[in-house]
């Protein structure tokens, strides 16, 4: 396993305030997406569980996954991640993650959840916090 670059160790977001940054994207992406999809679909459309056709899966799957990718490369954390002062640094040098490995820490969030969520529990286990998605994009979350 590399060593860290200095001597020093890096604070680590654990577990509960990792949950504690989701809560709040998850909030904010919310807000953003609901009404568009109440206006595109229709509420008596979205509450029989129309999902929108190709619109429905632009606003739902595609915007999301680039808000956060962009949040990542340019801020280094999303809204939530930035209010508890955390950002995600490569594992290794501790400088910020190529944009290959976030869209591979994005699409990594896939083998966390599948397991009945069991990858990101592990950020409780783990000496460095990571959930499954970042041990396989080579990433760790860290307070700033």
């Amino acid at each position: 396993m590399a060593e860290e670059p200095t001597g020093k160790q890096p604070g680590y977001v654990g577990f509960w305030m990792r949950v504690v940054a989701a809560i709040i994207d998850s909030l904010i992406l919310i807000v953003i997406i609901a009404p568009l999809m109440i206006v595109i679909v229709g509420w008596e459309a979205l509450a029989a569980g129309a999902g929108g056709g190709i619109a429905g899966f632009l606003i739902q799957y595609v915007f999301p996954a680039i808000a956060v990718i962009v949040f990542w490369r340019y801020r280094g954390a999303t809204p939530g991640k930035m209010l508890i002062s955390a950002k995600i640094v490569d594992a290794v040098t501790l400088a910020p993650p190529s944009t290959g490995k976030l869209i591979g820490r994005y699409f990594a969030y896939i083998v966390s959840t599948i397991p009945l969520g069991l990858g990101f529990l592990w950020i409780a286990f783990d000496s460095r916090k990571q959930a499954w998605h970042d041990k396989l994009a080579g990433t760790v979350v860290i307070y700033e």
